[in-house]
């Protein structure tokens, strides 16, 4: 019986690394592995989507994907206000460098920032609901770091676009995302890279109960002018980027 047990596990770790790595590999299997007939219940148990280090656990507010530098600045800000975030950046480089940019600030409260190489792990390490905001280029990079992320993640769960996107693509993405319960907000920033450190003013839109959940922190990282925080909701759909382009119109 012992040696049965030896056997069924090890089968059961194999499929599960078959799974997981066909998510990583570029090429396009003949069948779907989730869906595939053989040992169907160790499918089912183990959908692609959850693909997190089994020693993994949430210990992060809020997450940050995109680590240039207004990302890293922001992510800093975020930090030093006590509040603890997680990083991901499709280049670990850029990882490496904003871990190390940050060890080396001895303003910065140690342990208030984790780096992950995995973007499945970065993902499980946030307190749910979760709440990650991104800051990568506009338009199709948006679109390919969705597509990566969207399935790792659960219903209620909030995306917020920081980066100077089109209104138009924040209220697709947000109607293509409803179905699967999933919030997405789109939130202009302003201040530049000195302002994200220190603090920016922020202008987010969409969902209005959505914007609740993440209202705290937003609060505590904007720029303070006469004891008021430089943020407020500034409407549904994409209206939080419509005015980051007025404002970018009139600045520019």
């Amino acid at each position: 019986a012992q040696g049965a047990s030896i056997v069924w596990s090890t089968i059961v770790r194999y499929w599960t690394g078959l799974q997981r790595a066909a998510l990583y590999l570029p090429l396009k299997f003949p069948f779907n592995l989730s869906q595939h007939t053989f040992l169907p219940d160790i499918a089912s148990s183990f959908p692609l989507h959850q693909t997190p280090h089994p020693s993994m656990s949430a210990i992060s507010d809020i997450g940050l994907i995109g680590l240039a530098v207004m990302g890293q600045n922001l992510a800093f800000n975020i930090a030093s206000r006590g509040i603890p975030i997680s990083v991901y950046n499709r280049s670990s480089s850029k990882t490496d460098d904003t871990l190390a940019r940050y060890a080396a600030d001895d303003t910065l409260p140690p342990g208030g920032l984790t780096g992950y190489p995995a973007l499945p792990d970065f993902v499980a390490s946030l307190k749910t609901p979760r709440k990650i905001i991104l800051l990568v280029k506009a338009g199709a990079p948006v679109d390919a770091t969705l597509d990566a992320l969207v399935p790792l993640l659960s219903p209620d769960d909030l995306v917020i676009d920081g980066g100077n996107e089109f209104y138009t693509n924040t209220e697709r993405r947000a109607k293509d995302l409803q179905p699967k319960g999933i919030r997405y907000m789109g939130m202009g920033v302003s201040g530049g890279e000195e302002g994200a450190r220190y603090g920016p003013s922020l202008m987010p839109g969409g969902d209005e109960a959505a914007y609740k959940l993440v209202e705290p922190v937003l609060t505590q990282i904007a720029a303070q002018v006469d004891g008021a925080a430089c943020v407020t909701y500034i409407g549904k759909g994409g209206a939080g980027n419509y005015v980051k382009m007025v404002h970018n119109g009139i600045e520019y």
